[in-house]
């Protein structure tokens, strides 16, 4: 896309969620050209639905993310194994799994994986509802846009075998059918928003589960530092839903594998793919602690003027 006489940017495939990219922004000046490369969020490889993200192999100036900066996930055989073990453990107690996941990009993967789990035999036949109506109508946007697919996906849509809307699972809009939800007994899944547990119908099928030791929460993404999803996920024994305090007796585990966001390895890897070391490398997008980490890992690859900003610092390129 040609912004004017002297700046164009060219939209790369990011592999974060459904339509995310990255910049290539190539700024002429003097003569000379200038390839800054903005990676935004950039998403895994080898992951099942979207493609994998673009391999940059030119960049003069690299931006480039680090929410998991300086932690690596664990191999998904078995984080496939354990996930599928925690579920049916709950299913055994006739207990309900409550999954806390954005609405764009993860639900889906999460349905995929419980498709795929359930047909391979490694779960228990069970409802599985997608309760957030947000959700719902981001699953219907993914299904109008199989040219984002990966090979895989397309293969399984080939065959009739939709792993977005098969048989078992339920998408849920209407409140009246969100509430029936909680006087249902299990087993059962529920995947609702919000993803860090801040808002939207989670809210309710944690305060209405969560003190049961028959029932689990599954941690799926990246939670933010003061948030109710971040405070489930290390362990606290009470939490505050809607002002009251709960005590936490159901199982919890997090998984922070299916996030959306590149490990620290496919970060590293990510930069290795270009050609000629950047002249300057900005981290950006990760708390300090994290950025720091793919700082000094980026570093010790070589690469040179590596730069974590502080907050609201302005660099000069």
């Amino acid at each position: 896309v040609g912004v004017n006489r002297s700046l164009a940017v060219t939209f790369r495939e990011a592999g974060h969620i459904l339509g995310s990219s990255m910049l290539e922004i190539d700024a002429r000046e003097s003569g000379r050209t200038m390839r800054i490369v903005f990676t935004g969020d950039l998403g895994r490889s080898d992951v099942p639905i979207l493609r994998d993200p673009y391999r940059v192999t030119r960049a003069d100036v690299l931006i480039i993310e680090s929410t998991y900066g300086g932690r690596t996930h664990n191999p998904m055989a078995d984080v496939r194994d354990a996930l599928a073990g925690f579920i049916s453990s709950v299913a055994r107690k006739k207990g309900k799994v409550i999954i806390p996941s954005f609405a764009l990009g993860r639900t889906q993967r999460i349905v995929y994986e419980l498709h795929a789990l359930t047909k391979e035999g490694l779960i228990p036949p069970m409802p599985i509802y997608v309760d957030s109506p947000l959700a719902v109508s981001a699953t219907e946007v993914f299904k109008r846009h199989p040219e984002c697919f990966d090979d895989e996906m397309n293969a399984l849509l080939e065959r009739n075998d939709d792993p977005l809307g098969f048989s078992r699972v339920q998408y849920v809009r209407k409140v009246e059918e969100s509430k029936k939800l909680n006087r249902m007994h299990g087993p059962m899944v529920i995947i609702s928003a919000s993803g860090m547990c801040e808002a939207g119908r989670v809210l309710h099928h944690l305060k209405n589960n969560i003190s049961s030791r028959r029932n689990g929460v599954l941690i799926v993404g990246y939670q933010a530092e003061n948030t109710l999803g971040r405070r489930i996920a290390e362990g606290e024994k009470r939490v505050k839903i809607f002002g009251d305090l709960y005590r936490v007796r159901a199982r919890v585990r997090v998984f922070d594998e299916y996030s959306a966001h590149a490990d620290s390895d496919e970060l590293l890897e990510f930069a290795r793919a270009i050609r000629r070391v950047p002249a300057r490398t900005i981290v950006v997008h990760g708390n300090e602690e994290q950025s720091l980490a793919l700082g000094r890992r980026l570093t010790e690859e070589g690469f040179r003027n590596v730069t974590v900003p502080l907050d609201g610092e302005t660099i000069g390129l």
